[in-house]
Formats: C-alpha cells, structure tokens, sequence
C-alpha cells in the first residue's frame, strides 16, 4: 500500500476539540513535525478532516 508524508502546518490551538483529537491519533504533537503512514481509508478520511492544518504528499518508496 502506498504511504504518505503528513505535516501539520498550522496549529491545533483554537480548533475543535475533535480536531485536536484527529491531530493526536495522526501522530502530529507540535508544529512541522512530519509523520509517513500508511495510505489507508481510515487514516485518509483523518486526513480529510484536518486538511486545513496538515500538508501532505505522497511517498515514493
């Protein structure tokens, strides 16, 4: 499965708690931290969720 380089780039202060949730189980704790996961549905719609705080692209492994 193809995997992916998540970055927060703007901060979860201020923000949903849910957001703040969604940030924490991504794995991203404080600003331009980077995290590489899998391409799942599960982590994909985490990601769809948060869109506006994170930057991501694809890794070519």
């Amino acid at each position: 499965m193809a995997k992916i380089k998540i970055t927060q780039v703007k901060s979860g202060i201020d923000r949903p708690e849910r957001q703040k949730l969604t940030l924490k189980a991504l794995g991203l704790t404080k600003m331009h931290t980077t995290v590489e996961v899998e391409a799942t549905p599960q982590i994909l719609g985490m990601v769809r969720k948060v869109n506006h705080l994170v930057s991501v692209e694809t890794v070519n492994a």
